[in-house]
């Protein structure tokens, strides 16, 4: 009985439920539309952030470097023999390490004991600077004058500057020479391969070749970043040359992000030597065991090991900017803020024309009850009737919602990041960049928005469908069991 006159009212009043229904629809389309371009947001910054500090990594350690001293302004010096004979080409590589102070290989130990840490790695950032060309040396020549002077003259004339005199030879002028050398510089960064899926590595692809294998920790053995391989003309089981020590290529690596700075991965023990950093790293590498505790984590280590610097992935979200981080804020406050004011809209328009349309039904309520409906039963009805407008309504926004977030992805509109100085401490750009834990300029990431729908946002969609239906139905149900049927007795005098 309660379904057929349920069935029969809902089709006497299509146009009252089609105008419930399209009202909740909309302020639920609006909902699913934020949250799937909030979490395109999300997607996208985490792309940022972890071409910044690598895949799986939670915190970095890191100490800051000293102020450079008159002794030591750490800047490159290149000597050359001055002695080779003319063309002779020579060749100079400075190795440098890059990023904060080098910290001790024993400190990765420490930092992996404190509570709180599921692995900890260190790694070896390196600037290497190669300059290679050749001397030319010049002719020296002498010019001669052809001052005139007359046989009886008893003085002599003074030539020019560096002229003899009377028409003597001039004094040799150097002529031609000079020097012709080529720069090149690239990052390199060290390695523990018994651990890659942590540190420089974990945001690369090996897409040709191999990796390195576990028991290669001294071997002279690299790994190439495709673009630098590229514009080398570096191939597998090719080698390269870093400081007069050959190195065989094993793999070449594609990152995960255009924004990689890393040209050239060595196992950790070879960049220590090539950098003379015996025992040293630059950057450690931290993984929480509970991503919830890594603010209580990044308080123990700097507790516990003093003089280091602990950057969050949260700490270099602050350092993020440009058009993703403006439309990141957006959707985060006014999107959300905008959309939770319309369904509370779409819920009191919903109950209002609820109450409006059990108004307009005083004779058949009241006829109702005067043939022994009870007022719970009167008001079940309309919670039903309700009910059903509400699910109505969350169908239509589900499509709405559904397609507005396939047009969003499909047109995929680009945002752009910059990824400014974390103030020589943290999770840096890489090596190259900064190196790990100190990025010293600022790099422009373009990234393709998407607006994913997770089951999660749909569940949410179908429980606010069913929620504005039984807000609206409770306001029309309680209105309509107040209806007494001398009240359908007045409508019909």
């Amino acid at each position: 009985m309660f379904g057929i006159y349920l069935k029969r009212e809902l089709s006497r009043r299509k146009k009252a439920a089609l105008v419930i229904a399209m009202g909740l629809a909309l302020g639920i389309a609006l909902v699913i539309t934020v949250n799937s371009v909030s979490a395109g947001m999300q997607q996208a910054q985490g792309k940022v952030l972890q071409s910044l500090y690598g895949l799986g990594t939670d915190m970095t350690v890191t100490k800051a470097r000293p102020a450079a001293t008159s002794s030591s302004s750490g800047r490159p010096k290149f000597d050359f023999d001055a002695k080779a004979d003319s063309g002779t080409t020579q060749s100079s590589d400075r190795v440098m390490t890059q990023g904060g102070q080098s910290l001790k290989s024993s400190l990765v130990t420490e930092v992996a004991a404190q509570t709180g840490v599921s692995s900890a790695v260190g790694a070896l950032s390196l600037n290497v600077t190669k300059v290679d060309g050749s001397f030319t040396r010049g002719t020296a020549k002498s010019s001669t004058s052809s001052g005139s002077g007359s046989s009886g003259s008893s003085g002599s004339q003074q030539g020019g500057p560096g002229g003899g005199q009377g028409g003597g030879s001039g004094q040799p002028q150097v002529q031609g020479g000079g020097a012709s050398f080529d720069v090149n510089s690239y990052a390199v960064a060290g390695v523990d391969v018994t651990h890659q899926d942590l540190g420089p590595l974990a945001t690369s692809k090996i897409t040709t070749g191999r990796t390195f294998a576990a028991s290669q920790t001294d071997a002279k053995v690299a790994v190439l970043s495709a673009s630098y391989a590229k514009e080398n003309k570096k191939t597998v089981g090719g080698t390269l040359t870093i400081s007069g020590t050959k190195y065989t290529v094993i793999g070449i690596a594609t990152p995960d992000s255009s924004e990689s700075t890393t040209d050239v991965y060595l196992p950790l023990k070879q960049a220590q030597t090539l950098g003379d950093s015996k025992d040293k790293v630059t950057t450690i590498y931290v993984k929480a065991t509970d991503s919830k505790r890594i603010d209580t984590v990044k308080a123990a280590i700097q507790k516990n090991i003093s003089g280091t610097t602990v950057t969050t992935s949260a700490d270099l979200a602050s350092t993020v900017s440009g058009s993703l981080s403006t439309a990141s804020n957006l959707a985060t406050s006014v999107g959300k803020w905008l959309s939770v004011a319309v369904l509370v809209a779409a819920f009191l328009v919903a109950a209002l024309l609820t109450s409006s349309a059990v108004s307009r039904r005083v004779r058949e309520f009241g006829t109702l009850k005067a043939l022994g409906w009870p007022s719970r039963r009167v008001t079940r009805q309309v919670v039903g009737e309700s009910v059903v407008n509400g699910l109505l309504g969350g169908a239509l926004g589900i499509a709405l919602g559904l397609g507005a977030a396939y047009a969003v992805t499909a047109i995929s509109p680009k945002l752009t990041a910059e990824l400014g100085s974390t103030g020589g401490g943290g999770l840096g750009g890489g090596p190259g960049g900064g190196g790990p834990g100190r990025q010293t300029v600022k790099n422009t990431m373009e990234i393709a928005l998407s607006a994913p729908v997770s089951v999660t946002t749909i569940a949410l969609a179908a429980g606010l469908a069913i929620a504005g239906g039984l807000v609206a139905g409770a306001m029309g149900g309680w209105r309509a069991s107040r209806m007494r049927p001398a009240d359908a007795l007045r409508s019909v005098a």
